[in-house]
């Protein structure tokens, strides 16, 4: 997949219409997509050649500049929505599905002891509300929405909703409906 074909799907689910190039960096406008776009740049070239130096560089000033630290390195499906900016920080090792809505304050992060040691894996079409912290070597299945200021460190399934410090889990079939738009 290009990363055009990307960064197209991740401004769709934003804006719900696919856009032409001059729409897209008009969109660039908005910080949150600004930093969505330089991200799928950053990833495109590889970390050790000129274009993948420069475009990490980049990506680093406005990592500071507008508070969210993902990393080129991280894996992230298609169609990611940022739905606001600032003090996001994410583990570049973290896995994330496709179509997943990530709010302001979030803590995708490694854990580094204990039998939950290591980074999270999470599914498709989930929901991270702000605050939220996800933590460990878990799972977060598909189809899930994880609430505002939840501490999530253990697996949680398919079709469930987190809720909670501690947090708890609650089957619900289409658990993120209504709040993850536009899917790809």
């Amino acid at each position: 997949m290009t990363d055009k074909s990307l960064i197209q799907k991740d401004f769709y689910r934003a804006s719900g219409s696919w856009l032409s190039t001059f729409q897209i960096w008009k969109a660039c406008f908005s910080p949150n997509l600004h930093f969505v776009y330089l991200l799928r740049i950053a990833q495109k070239h590889p970390k050790h050649t000129i274009l993948g130096k420069f475009w990490r560089l980049i990506l680093r000033h406005y990592q500071i500049k507008y508070g969210i630290q993902i990393y080129p390195e991280t894996e992230i499906g298609a169609g990611l929505y940022l739905g606001h900016w600032g003090t996001l920080v994410i583990n570049p090792k973290a896995k994330i599905g496709k179509n997943c809505n990530i709010a302001q304050g979030v803590t995708i992060g490694q854990q580094n002891r204990g039998k939950k040691h290591g980074i999270p894996t999470i599914g498709n079409e989930v929901w991270i509300g702000p605050n939220a912290v996800v933590v460990g070597g878990i799972t977060i299945g598909n189809d899930v929405l994880i609430a505002p200021n939840a501490y999530v460190n253990f697996d949680v399934p398919d079709h469930s909703v987190v809720i909670g410090n501690p947090a708890n889990i609650i089957a619900k079939e289409n658990a993120t409906e209504g709040y993850i738009n536009n899917k790809i």
